[in-house]
């Protein structure tokens, strides 16, 4: 598929994705779905085809990713998204009737548009703000603790071309250019984040801290966020210290170590004694035989639970041999005999029928069913029955 999309859309694509290694670009995918959200109001058939062609995968893989996340919309969204939170807390202090208030005042259910494109409703599990319920975004910017009338209010001065305040964040904007701001490029609009400000329940937390005295031990509020080089020199200089602080490594003696004989033993090429290889001990060519413990852990824990007096290692640790009451062991040979005993005794069902079930009788019933009749001359229903009888 051709793509449309700018030149300045595909200068972007190319800075984000420098923005990670090149073996891996595909991390790049989320911000250039925002990239061609904010061309095209939406993540259209030929943004997937986009993506997929400057990240070298298919549009299957894009795919996967655009219908995952609710933030890519599908379909052709309003320049202002309009979100009201209908979870629980946000509900139980009026969310439901603040939303059902916008769908009629619009005449639009969840996920539509205005017919003007001016307005998108959709009705949000949880914005992440309890306490401000029950609250309302546009464009991801939060209105705080609306009721139906200032929800109202809102609307229709985003219908008149104005731009109301958020109670928490910076000026509003559209859906296309937050895109843009959700590819990671900031907002070039003027006096763009100059508004705004924390919300109160926010600060409570602070509020409450000042009010007795509770701060961490030795924080100062007027020290400086060092910069990533001042960050960078002060790392090198605690690397540094720490390597200095490090004790010199014990350069190894040059004289001669004693044999056990008297004699020097020999030294290696920087002058350090060579341990001494172990010789056999008796001097015997005869080939080396498995310690008796030697085992794997499946065989010991298998001697543990059913040793067998003719196999088991007695001093194998971990396994001991059974005895009877006169302290004899058992002959060899027994634990197998009982498990082969008590697998003649309980042959498996066959796939024929469940375990259990009597095959004469279900061959039976199956007889009578068949012929239409049993023997007293019932009927095909009757026949059912006596069979369930027998």
């Amino acid at each position: 598929m051709t793509t449309t999309f700018t030149d300045e859309t595909r200068e972007r694509a190319r800075e984000i994705i420098a923005r990670y290694p090149a073996d891996r670009s595909r991390s790049a995918l989320l911000p250039l779905l925002h990239l061609v959200q904010a061309e095209e109001g939406y993540v259209s058939p030929a943004g997937v085809a986009f993506c997929a062609e400057v990240l070298g995968l298919n549009k299957a893989q894009v795919g996967a990713v655009a219908t995952f996340y609710t933030m890519y919309k599908r379909k052709p969204t309003g320049d202002f998204l309009v979100s009201v939170c209908t979870n629980t807390m946000c509900n139980v202090l009026g969310g439901q009737e603040v939303y059902d208030t916008l769908a009629e005042h619009l005449g639009v259910g969840h996920d539509e548009t205005t017919a003007d494109g001016t307005i998108t409703l959709e009705h949000a599990e949880c914005l992440a703000a309890c306490d401000y319920g029950p609250v309302m975004t546009v464009n991801y910017d939060f209105f705080d603790g609306v009721d139906a009338s200032t929800a109202v209010g809102v609307i229709d001065e985003l219908r008149a071309g104005g731009r109301p305040m958020p109670t928490r964040g910076a000026r509003l904007c559209t859906l296309k250019e937050m895109a843009v701001q959700l590819a990671g490029f900031a907002d070039e609009r003027d006096g763009a984040v100059a508004d705004g400000g924390p919300g109160e329940p926010t600060l409570r937390g602070l509020r409450l801290a000042q009010q007795h005295g509770v701060s961490v031990p030795g924080f100062d509020p007027n020290t400086p966020i060092r910069s990533k080089a001042e960050a960078d020199k002060a790392a090198a200089e605690a690397k540094a210290k720490a390597e200095a602080a490090k004790p010199a490594p014990v350069e190894a003696s040059t004289a001669p170590v004693k044999g056990g004989d008297g004699a020097s033993a020999p030294t290696g090429a920087a002058g350090v004694a060579e341990p001494a290889k172990p010789e056999a001990a008796s001097g015997s060519t005869t080939r080396d035989v498995k310690a008796p413990d030697d085992k794997s852990p499946q065989v010991r824990t298998a001697e543990t639970r059913q040793p067998d007096a003719g196999t088991a290692v007695p001093d194998a640790p971990g396994t001991k041999v059974p005895a009877d009451d006169s302290g004899t062991a058992p002959e060899a040979g027994d634990a197998r005999s009982a498990e082969a005993a008590g697998v003649a005794a309980n042959a498996p069902a066959g796939d024929g029928k469940p375990a259990g079930d009597e095959a004469g009788a279900q061959e039976r019933n199956l007889t009578e069913a068949k012929a239409g009749t049993d023997a007293d001359g019932a009927g095909p229903a009757d026949a059912n029955e006596t069979g369930a009888q027998k």
